[in-house]
C-alpha cells in the first residue's frame, strides 16, 4: 500500500508539472500545424490520452485513473473547449463501444430470476439518492422545490460505476451474483433515467397540491433570493 501510495503521488505530480509546462504548448503547436486540418489535432489529443493510460497501467495504477488524469489535463487547459469539439466523434464512438461491451456483460436470465431483488435494489438506489442530494442542496439554504428537483436528477447511478465494478472484480474483491446483481441495478437506474425526467413536472405539481413545496406564484422570487443569497456567501 505504501508502494502504491508513492507511486500514485509521483504520478500526480508529474502530471500536475506537465499540466502547467508542457500540455498547453503541445496543444498550442498541433493547432498551428492543424491550421489546414483537424485530423492532427484530433491524433495528438487521443495518443496523449492513450499515453497517459499506458504510463499509468505500467506503473501499476489502472488504465481508467491514466485515462482520467489526462482528460483532467486537457481541461484544464485553455484549449479545453476545442479539444472537446475535435474529440467529440471519437468519445461518441468509444462511448458506444463501452455501453455495448456493458450490455454483453449483463445476463439476462440471471437478472430475471432475481427480478424482485432488482427491482428494490433500484429503487432502494433511487430513494436513497435523492433524498441524501436534496438533503445536501437544502443544507445549502435553498428550498426544498430545487433540492428535490436536484435530487430527481441525481438519483441514478452513474456510468463511472461499470469502471469500478469492472476493476473491483478483476480485484476479486466482488464475484458471482453479486457482481451481476450490481452490473444490473447501475443499468436499469440509467434507464429509468428518462422516465424520472419526465415525472419530474408531475411530481413537482403534486408537490404543490400537498403543500410540501411553494407555489409557482412565489417560487421565481424564492429561487431569485435563493441564488443570491448563496452568492453573496460564495463572495
Amino acid at each position: 500500500m505504501g508502494k502504491l501510495l508513492l507511486i500514485l503521488s509521483i504520478y500526480l505530480t508529474a502530471a500536475s508539472l506537465l499540466t502547467w509546462s508542457f500540455v498547453p504548448r503541445f496543444l498550442k503547436l498541433m493547432i498551428q500545424l492543424s491550421s489546414q486540418t483537424n485530423e492532427l489535432y484530433q491524433l495528438a489529443a487521443v495518443a496523449f490520452c492513450l499515453l497517459s493510460a499506458w504510463c499509468s497501467d505500467k506503473l501499476g495504477l489502472s488504465l481508467e485513473l491514466g485515462s482520467f488524469v489526462a482528460g483532467v489535463m486537457l481541461s484544464t487547459t485553455e484549449f479545453a473547449q476545442h479539444t472537446l469539439e475535435q474529440v467529440e466523434p471519437i468519445r461518441n464512438l468509444f462511448a458506444a463501444l463501452f455501453l455495448s461491451s456493458i450490455g454483453m456483460l449483463i445476463n439476462v436470465h440471471f437478472l430475471w430470476n432475481h427480478v424482485d431483488i432488482l427491482l428494490a435494489s433500484v429503487i432502494l438506489v433511487i430513494v436513497v439518492k435523492t433524498a441524501i442530494a436534496a438533503i445536501v442542496v437544502k443544507a445549502f439554504r435553498y428550498n426544498i422545490k430545487i433540492s428535490f428537483h436536484v435530487g430527481v436528477l441525481l438519483a441514478q447511478i452513474g456510468e463511472f460505476a461499470f469502471v469500478l465494478l469492472s476493476r473491483a472484480s478483476n480485484l476479486h474483491v466482488i464475484e458471482g451474483k453479486m457482481y451481476l446483481l450490481l452490473l444490473g441495478t447501475t443499468a436499469l437506474s440509467l434507464v429509468t433515467t428518462p422516465l424520472l425526467f419526465k415525472l419530474i413536472p408531475s411530481a413537482m405539481n403534486l408537490g404543490v397540491i400537498l403543500r410540501w413545496f411553494p407555489s409557482e406564484n412565489s417560487s421565481p422570487n424564492e429561487e431569485k433570493a435563493s441564488m443570491i443569497e448563496v452568492h453573496n456567501r460564495t463572495n
